[in-house]
């Protein structure tokens, strides 16, 4: 859609073809615009970093980025950083990626960033004496964790870009009929499939996305959180400071990287 608008697109994948792959449907679907693929796996940091050097090396401006990359999983897993792997894709890598991109995106304002948050945040609990679940680990909870720390991300983060003419938004895409999911075995593969038929498309659950990257009607709209177009209230412990503070010294201790503004 983005790419139909006339925007030069640049989409992020781990595996270069299905990368190619995206990239071709979405050049043939937009009449030839301009589609670029940048290889990285954002589960691990040092490729997040490299991606982030690598846009800033190929472009010099950045009006839109969307955080949308995710994950679920049934059984807990580390990264090759150490990082419990939900919280790494999740919310780590949008994190670290976004804050790497911020001079490009405050040099590029007035522009905007997009995080891909999900109503899950309903079932997550913010356990900061635990925040890799080393303790307890139940798959659905710790990715309804990892949402709600998008919002709580995205609720900082417009605070502190706040007359930057840099927003941050953050939405729920609703249950949405693609491969999500489908890497866990047993009960958990077998729910995605049997709500499938019930399912939005593709384009049905990009359309907030779409809308808050594009739509002059939130130009200027900092520090929400959106479903179908609206406004929504997340969790009570998303509008508190206090916890939003906590969140984002722990992320730049798990990420080393110390933001100075």
């Amino acid at each position: 859609a983005m790419a139909t608008m006339g925007a030069d697109v640049v989409v992020t994948g781990r595996n270069p073809e299905r990368g190619e792959l995206a990239v071709e449907e979405i050049w043939a679907e937009s009449f030839g615009g301009s589609v670029e693929l940048m290889l990285a796996d954002l589960a691990v940091q040092a490729e997040v970093r490299r991606l982030a050097e690598e846009f800033k090396e190929r472009h010099d401006r950045l009006d839109v980025l969307v955080n949308n990359a995710g994950l679920v999983q049934s059984t807990r897993t580390e990264t090759r950083d150490g990082i419990e792997t939900t919280l790494a894709v999740n919310h780590l890598a949008p994190f670290l990626l976004t804050n790497l991109l911020l001079d490009l995106l405050k040099s590029s304002a007035p522009s905007r960033v997009v995080t891909v948050s999900s109503e899950a945040q309903r079932w997550g609990r913010m356990d900061f004496d635990d925040l890799q679940s080393k303790s307890k680990y139940r798959g659905f909870p710790v990715y309804g964790m990892t949402k709600l720390a998008n919002i709580m991300f995205t609720y900082e983060l417009a605070e502190r870009l706040e007359g930057t003419g840099v927003t941050a938004t953050c939405m729920h895409p609703g249950a949405v009929n693609t491969r999500f999911g489908t890497n866990n075995g047993g009960p958990m593969t077998l729910l995605f499939r049997a709500f499938k038929p019930f399912m939005r498309t593709p384009d049905q659950g990009a359309d907030t996305v779409n809308y808050l990257a594009s739509s002059w009607e939130v130009e200027g709209v900092s520090g929400k959180y959106y479903s179908d177009r609206k406004w929504i209230e997340p969790q009570q412990i998303a509008l508190d400071p206090e916890a939003r503070r906590k969140l984002w010294e722990a992320s730049e201790e798990l990420t080393g990287l110390k933001v100075t503004a």
